[in-house]
C-alpha cells in the first residue's frame, strides 16, 4: 500500500517514534517563522537556551502585528527582533512588507519540506505541499535550535473535491463547508488532505485561503499536492527551482474520507461567534452591515483583490458602510498600483490599509458598539476583534465586497460581474524589504527597550499541587479569551508582567487579583480549552499568576504543548460529570502528584464539598520529564 502526502514527509523527516496513529513522535524540522506578536518572546526563549546560529536550512522573522506605533513599545520590539534575528542567521521581513503567511508562500514555502511557525496560521504554507503547522514560540526556538518538533502521529483525512466552483462561489466557502460538516473540534490529532478532480481546479492563492484556515478545525495542518497549479504559481515568483511534483502515490492510504462537491456549494458565511457557525449567505439574511473588512492572512492575495476590485470598479460604497481592504504583501500592493486596480478600489470609497494582520486581531478598525462586520479574516471569536458587543460574520472577498456596495448582506450571486483574472506570468520580484542575516553573531549588538522584560519560568514539581479554583469557564474557551490580543495590549507582548494583568479580562476581571490573592491555584474548563491562536502568552500569563494545573474536559493541540511546555499541569476529566461539581474558589488538593504523571491518573480531592474523583493526565514519556523539571526550557538546559 502506498503513501500519502503527510506521511511522505513525515517518514523522511522523523527524528524519533514510530508512525502509528496516536503515537508521539519527533520530526526534524526544515524552516521556521516567526512574527512579533509572538516573536520577542520566542528570540529571548532562543536566547536562555545559549545557541549560537538557527540550525534550520532558513528562519524568517516577521513584522506584521504590532504595526500600530502609538508609543515606544512596538518599535523597540521590532528592532529588538531585527538585531536578534541577524546574530543568531534569521532572516528579516521588514514592517510594511507584508503578513508572514501570505509573504512566506511568496518567496519561501517549498513543497514536502517541514514547517513550523509561532503562529496557528502557519499551515497557510501547506497549500503548495509544505507540512506546515503552527506552533508555540518555545517549540519554535527548539526548533531553530536544530532540536525536534513532537507531535502525536495524526490521522490522515482525505478530503476529496468533486466537480467546479460556480461563478461567485469562492475557496473560502470550501473550507466554511468543511467546518460545518466538521466543527472546530473535528480535526483535533488530524491532518486534511486535499485529493481529487477538484484539487486542479484551484489555484495556490485559493488552496492557501482552504490550508490557511484549516487551522479553526483543531486539526494539525492541512495540506494539497504539488502539480502544475503549484509550478505556475512558483514559475511567477520567479522559483521554479524550489518547486518539485508531489503527489500522493496511486494507492495511498487514509483513515478517513469527506467529501465536498464544489458543484454543489454556495456562498457562505459564518455567523458570530465561531468558525463553525455556518449557514448559507442566503439563509442568513440580509443584515444591515455596518463595516466591511476584505483582507487577513486568509483573503489578500493578488488574485482575491483583483477580484474585489471588479467588483468595486465603477461602483461606490454603500454610504453607512465602512469598507477597509488591507493587501496581504507588498508584492500585492504594487502590483495592483501598477495596474489600475487600486486605483479602482480607492475611486469606490474604500480605505487601504498597510500590508499587515490589521483588523483581523483587533488591531484597529474595531467595529462600533453592537456594529455588523463582514471580514474575510478566519476567526470571529467573541471579542477578537477589539468591540466586545461587535458581530462578526466570515465571507468570501466576493460576498464582502457585493455587500459593501448593498449595504446589507447579500448573496454575490445575485449580480453579474466577470471575475475572470488573468493572472501575471511574472509577478514583481524585490525583496529588498527582508534583510539577510549577518554573516556571525560576533558582529551584531542586540538592542532591547525598557519594555522587554524576562519572562517566568515553572518551577519544580512537588510532591503534591494544592491550591484554589480562581477561574471555571465554559466550552471552548479560546486563546483570545485567556489572553486578549487587542491594540491595546499586543505593544506588551514582552511585558509578561503587565500582560497578566489583563488575563481573562474579557470573561472575569476579577481574576488576576484573585490569583495573586490566592497565590495562583487552578483552572477549570469545559471542553476544547484553548482553541485559537498558538500565542503562548495565553500559558505565560497564568504561569506568573501562579496556576498550576487547568483541569479540563479537553485541550486543544497548541494550547496544551503551551501549558506542558511552561510546566502546567493539563489534566482531563474523567468524568464530564465531575466539571459540575466544581465551583469557584473550591479547595482542591491532589496529593502524590510525582506518581500520578507516571501512571495517568490522579485523585483530586475537593476538600471544600469533601468530596473526590478521578482524572486523567495525559502526557508522554518527554512531557512527563519537561512537567518535573518545571517546563521544556528547563529541560533543554538540564540535557544539552
Amino acid at each position: 500500500m502506498g503513501d500519502n502526502l503527510v506521511y511522505k514527509i513525515l517518514k523522511s523527516h522523523i527524528v524519533e517514534g514510530e508512525l502509528k496513529v496516536g503515537e508521539p513522535i519527533g520530526i526534524k524540522i526544515d524552516q521556521t517563522l516567526t512574527q512579533d506578536s509572538t516573536g520577542t518572546m520566542a528570540y529571548l526563549q532562543l536566547e536562555a537556551m545559549g545557541i549560537d546560529r538557527v540550525k534550520t536550512k532558513r528562519s524568517v522573522a516577521f513584522i506584521d502585528h504590532n504595526m500600530l506605533q502609538q508609543g515606544f513599545e512596538n518599535a523597540d520590539d521590532h528592532k529588538f527582533i531585527q538585531t536578534v534575528a541577524s546574530k543568531y542567521g534569521v532572516h528579516f521581513s521588514k514592517p510594511g512588507n507584508g503578513i508572514c503567511h501570505q509573504v512566506f508562500l511568496e518567496r519561501f514555502a517549498r513543497p514536502s519540506e517541514t514547517l513550523t511557525g509561532s503562529d496557528s496560521h502557519t499551515p497557510t504554507a501547506g497549500g503548495v505541499g509544505m507540512l506546515a503547522m503552527g506552533a508555540g514560540g518555545l517549540d519554535v526556538a527548539i526548533a531553530m535550535g536544530g532540536g525536534a518538533y513532537y507531535i502525536s502521529t495524526p490521522k490522515v483525512v482525505k478530503v476529496n473535491l468533486t466537480g467546479k466552483l460556480s461563478k461567485m462561489v469562492a475557496s473560502k466557502d470550501i473550507i466554511l463547508e468543511v467546518l460545518r460538516k466538521l466543527t472546530v473540534k473535528g480535526g483535533v490529532n488530524k491532518v486534511f488532505e486535499y485529493a481529487g478532480e477538484g484539487v486542479k481546479t484551484l489555484s495556490v492563492p485559493e488552496r492557501a485561503t482552504i490550508t490557511n484556515m484549516g487551522a479553526e478545525l483543531g486539526a494539525t495542518t492541512s495540506i494539497f499536492p504539488s502539480d502544475e497549479r503549484t509550478l505556475e504559481f512558483f514559475k511567477a515568483q520567479g522559483r521554479e527551482e524550489d518547486w518539485i511534483e508531489f503527489k500522493p502515490d496511486a494507492d495511498a492510504i487514509y483513515d478517513e474520507e469527506v467529501v465536498i462537491n464544489l458543484d454543489d456549494l454556495k456562498p457562505l458565511t459564518a455567523k458570530p461567534h465561531s468558525p463553525d457557525n455556518v449557514v448559507t449567505v442566503k439563509k442568513a439574511g440580509r443584515i444591515k452591515v455596518d463595516q466591511v473588512f476584505i483582507g487577513s492572512c486568509t483573503n489578500s492575495s493578488y488574485e482575491d483583490l483583483m477580484k474585489v476590485s471588479k467588483i468595486l470598479k465603477g461602483n461606490k460604497v454603500n454610504p453607512n458602510v465602512s469598507l477597509v481592504i488591507g493587501p496581504g504583501s507588498r508584492q500585492v500592493m504594487e502590483m495592483m498600483a501598477r495596474n489600475g486596480a487600486l486605483a479602482d478600489i480607492i475611486s469606490s470609497g474604500a480605505r487601504v490599509l498597510e500590508n499587515s494582520c490589521g483588523p483581523c486581531i483587533g488591531m484597529g478598525q474595531a467595529p462600533g458598539t453592537n456594529g455588523i462586520s463582514l471580514r474575510t479574516v478566519n476567526r470571529n471569536f467573541f471579542g477578537r476583534s477589539g468591540t466586545l458587543s461587535g458581530q462578526i460574520y466570515i465571507v468570501s472577498p466576493e460576498t464582502a465586497a457585493v455587500s459593501a456596495l448593498s449595504g446589507v448582506l447579500t448573496d454575490p450571486t445575485e449580480i453579474d460581474v466577470d471575475l475572470t483574472i488573468d493572472m501575471p506570468k511574472k509577478f514583481i520580484i524585490d525583496d529588498s524589504m527582508i534583510l539577510a542575516p549577518a554573516p556571525t553573531n560576533a558582529e551584531v549588538e542586540v538592542i532591547r527597550g525598557p519594555n522587554i522584560k524576562p519572562f517566568p519560568i515553572g518551577k519544580e514539581l512537588g510532591s503534591e499541587v494544592n491550591g484554589r479554583v480562581i477561574i471555571k469557564v465554559e466550552d471552548n474557551i479560546t486563546t483570545d479569551h485567556i489572553m486578549p490580543s487587542n491594540s491595546k495590549l499586543l505593544p506588551f507582548r514582552s511585558n509578561i508582567p503587565y500582560l497578566a494583568e489583563f488575563c481573562f479580562n474579557t470573561i472575569d476581571e476579577e481574576f488576576p487579583k484573585r490569583a495573586k490573592e490566592f497565590n495562583g491555584g487552578f483552572i477549570v474548563a469545559g471542553s476544547n480549552y484553548g482553541q485559537g491562536s498558538s500565542r503562548e502568552h495565553a500559558a505565560l500569563a497564568p504561569l506568573y499568576l501562579g496556576v498550576k494545573a487547568v483541569i479540563a474536559k479537553s485541550f486543544a493541540r497548541i494550547h496544551k504543548a503551551n501549558l506542558i511546555n511552561n510546566g502546567i499541569i493539563p489534566i482531563d476529566f474523567k468524568n464530564e460529570e465531575d466539571y459540575e461539581g466544581i465551583e469557584l474558589l473550591d479547595e482542591l488538593e491532589m496529593e502524590g502528584i510525582q506518581n500520578a504523571i507516571e501512571t495517568g491518573i490522579v485523585k483530586i480531592k475537593n476538600l471544600t464539598k469533601a468530596t473526590e474523583f478521578k482524572a486523567v493526565i495525559e502526557l508522554t514519556e518527554k512531557e512527563i520529564a519537561v512537567i518535573k523539571v518545571g517546563g521544556r526550557l528547563n529541560y533543554v538546559k538540564a540535557n544539552n
